[in-house]
């Protein structure tokens, strides 16, 4: 393990899924225990509220994630929680301050260099979960299906010594019209920035990490923690990296340069 500390002046993670057996909180406790900034923002579907009245299900490693961004919050780490649609029951306390941690509904974020972005977590953006509850509810137990079936994969992919694949990943860059969802998505989250005269947008929802540059607004998602276990930073100068974590830090250390290297924006 890295005896430094990575040190960054912001941090948006979102999508963690805590209370569902996807959940990869083992692997955000180790990112959460070796990395530092002075603001921390939780964007969305932090706990699993819609999986969890369906089952119980609780590991000690999701109270661990909690208590470690509450020590966080304690010692002066600026946290703000933007409620999603599977914690959308915290949409009721907006406003509000939980064990110093702010609870917004959005936020707009002034980077060091002094660009403005919306943080939001995008489920507004969803024409499915808008229109549809009950087609998102069946599509978020089909996504549990594919999880279970990706654990089972992953872990006969270990016995072989391979690598972490995702399946659910692959199945979206597959199927047409799931990437036509995404990329309306993108671009319907980028538009409403762009109406507020803002430089750029930050979000979570779709699972998906990724920066590029969309009618030149820069869109921004910082991914998730059950596929791609992966969060987006603030340098000190403003710039803005997606990092992509490994459990394994002697792995991490080894690729630390690679994976903070600049992603270069596309235009669309």
């Amino acid at each position: 393990m890295m005896a430094s500390e990575l040190r960054f002046r912001s941090i948006w993670i979102s999508d963690i899924h805590l209370g569902t057996a996807g959940c990869q909180a083992d692997y955000l406790l180790d990112f959460l225990k070796h990395t530092e900034s002075e603001q921390l923002y939780l964007v969305g579907d932090i706990i699993d509220g819609w999986a969890m009245k369906r089952s119980w299900y609780w590991q000690q490693s999701h109270n661990d994630v909690i208590q470690k961004i509450l020590r966080k919050a304690r010692k002066g780490t600026q946290v703000t929680y933007i409620p999603g649609n599977h914690d959308e029951g915290a949409r009721q306390f907006i406003g509000l301050m939980f064990g110093e941690i702010k609870i917004e509904d959005e936020v707009i974020h002034t980077m060091a260099n002094g660009k403005k972005y919306l943080v939001i977590h995008g489920d507004q953006f969803d024409g499915v979960i808008q229109c549809a509850r009950w087609l998102a509810v069946v599509g978020d137990q089909a996504y549990e299906l594919t999880l279970k079936l990706n654990r089972w994969f992953n872990r006969a992919r270990a016995r072989m010594g391979l690598g972490y694949w995702s399946l659910s990943q692959y199945l979206k860059h597959k199927v047409k019209k799931a990437v036509s969802f995404v990329s309306d998505f993108e671009e319907a989250v980028a538009a409403e920035a762009k109406k507020r005269d803002l430089d750029g947008v930050i979000c979570g929802h779709i699972h998906k990490a990724e920066m590029r540059m969309i009618d030149g607004i820069e869109y921004c998602n910082d991914g998730d923690w059950v596929e791609s276990l992966s969060a987006l930073v603030e340098m000190p100068n403003g710039e803005l990296r997606i990092l992509t974590w490994q459990k394994m830090y002697d792995a991490q250390t080894a690729n630390i340069h690679k994976l903070l290297s600049p992603i270069e924006p596309q235009t669309v």
